[in-house]
């Protein structure tokens, strides 16, 4: 007998070992999230995924599925947490959209717009982080990082590395490259890694490749980012997407 259990109010089956948000999304439900990847060992660092068990408040990228489970995702009261949680990661670091060529690609921003973000409510930090230019096919802005991991975690388990950590805590906290030097340029990456490709921000670029498909042609340009993520997932078939957004979900998985 399948196993299953609801997600506001739907029956969701699963298999043994899987998620909430890996059987959510194999039933083409869409879960709000940053840090999440399917590739990788799930993190719960964005909290933007949570979702209510049972009454109780779980990371959807971490928690298990179990039968009978009763789980709420689409709820005002979680929407604006996820807004609230949004705002922050905006306010926390120098997401200036019109100017950043990730516009368009950006997850970040397309969950702000998925979660009808119209402005980023807190006073900004303006924390002054510094560029590293210094790779030569790559360049790391870390005012837009955000600390999902994801860069951490493809580093290890894909591409076989140890390039990224994060250090620190609270304001102090920050993406390091694993170099005496500190300098992107004295590690072993590469421009064909995994994890030079996987940031949701613009925190991680390739140089010398921006702009090549447009503003106003990009993924999340005319599709919400639940149907991009559930066409990644292959839960909407990539034909529903405009040409170039269908060459996005083939380059990027879950959206990201």
């Amino acid at each position: 007998m399948t196993k299953t259990f609801t997600i506001d109010s739907k029956t969701i089956p699963f298999e043994t070992g899987q998620t909430i948000i890996e059987a959510a999304t194999a039933a083409g439900v869409y879960i709000p999230h940053l840090c999440h990847h399917s590739d990788y060992t799930p993190h719960g660092s964005c909290k933007l995924c949570s979702v209510k068990v049972n009454g109780r408040v779980c990371s959807a990228c971490t928690f298990p599925a179990a039968e009978g489970q009763e789980v709420i995702n689409d709820s005002k009261d979680l929407n604006d947490d996820r807004q609230k949680i949004t705002q922050m990661l905006f306010v926390e670091g120098n997401h200036l959209c019109p100017g950043c060529e990730k516009s368009g690609n950006c997850q970040l921003q397309a969950v702000a717009y998925h979660l009808n973000m119209l402005d980023n409510h807190y006073l900004h930090f303006y924390p002054k982080r510094a560029l590293d230019a210094s790779h030569p096919d790559v360049l790391i802005d870390h005012n837009r990082c955000i600390f999902c991991t994801l860069c951490v975690r493809a580093s290890q388990e894909q591409d076989g590395k140890d390039v990224f950590a994060i250090s620190g805590r609270g304001i102090n906290k920050r993406l390091i490259a694993n170099a005496q030097s500190g300098l992107l340029k004295d590690t072993d990456l590469e421009a064909t890694d995994a994890a030079a490709h996987i940031c949701p921000t613009g925190a991680i670029l390739i140089k010398r490749t921006g702009y090549q498909i447009p503003i106003g042609e990009r993924i999340y340009d005319h599709k919400d980012i639940d149907q991009v993520s559930l066409a990644a997932s292959g839960l909407i078939p990539i034909t529903t997407l405009a040409p170039s957004l269908a060459v996005g979900t083939e380059q990027t998985q879950d959206g990201e």
